[in-house]
């Protein structure tokens, strides 16, 4: 029997799927509307804080899963959408485009947390 790399990739997909649909709205509300209205102080999200949080370990997981994973879920997304579509020329061109971005956005923001 033939081995298959789906699961590897829809595992990513579901967890940037729950990313995406539970994570990014409440950050999306911090950020862009809860601290421009003033309803949190703006020493929330000051440089100090921001920064000590993306020093340890469970911050640097998190923001490297608040980037990627949704990455990863619209790659997988992005790629059967075009098999939807009919797109079948330049399958493997297309496989490596979507994967290979999401794999290329997953490197860069892991590479730059390590190093803060």
């Amino acid at each position: 029997m033939k081995r298959s790399n789906e699961p590897v990739f829809w595992s990513l997909f579901g967890a940037g799927g729950v990313v995406a649909a539970f994570l990014l709205p409440m950050l999306i509300f911090i950020t862009g509307i809860a601290l421009p209205l003033g309803i949190l102080p703006p020493e929330a999200l000051a440089y100090d804080r921001i920064h000590s949080f993306a020093s340890g370990w469970p911050g640097k997981l998190f923001l490297l899963a608040v980037i990627s994973l949704p990455l990863w879920q619209s790659a997988h997304r992005i790629f059967l959408s075009l098999h939807d579509l009919g797109i079948h020329r330049g399958r493997e061109f297309c496989r490596w485009l979507c994967y290979g971005t999401a794999l290329l956005g997953t490197l860069i923001p892991l590479i730059l947390l390590i190093r803060i």
